[in-house]
C-alpha cells in the first residue's frame, strides 16, 4: 500500500494540482477576441491555495514516513 501511494497516487495527484492553474487560466469564450480585463477587486486565490495544499500533503507524507520509521 505504501509503495503504491508513493509511486503512483502521490505523483498523479501532484500532476493534477499542477495542471489545475493552467486549465483554469484559459479564456471562457472559446473564440478569438479580447477578453475582459479583471476588475480591481478580483483576487487570484487559487495559486496560493494550491501551493499550500501541496505543501500540506508533502508535510503529512513526511510525518507519516517518520512515524513508521520509529516503530
Amino acid at each position: 500500500m505504501n509503495s503504491f501511494f508513493l509511486n503512483r497516487l502521490l505523483p498523479t495527484l501532484l500532476f493534477i494540482i499542477a495542471l489545475n492553474d493552467t486549465v483554469l487560466a484559459q479564456p471562457g469564450s472559446g473564440g478569438p477576441g479580447p477578453s475582459t480585463p479583471a476588475g480591481p477587486t478580483d483576487i487570484p486565490l487559487d495559486g496560493g491555495i494550491s501551493l499550500l495544499l501541496a505543501g500540506g500533503v508533502a508535510y503529512g507524507v513526511k510525518h507519516l514516513r517518520n512515524r513508521r520509521k520509529k516503530v
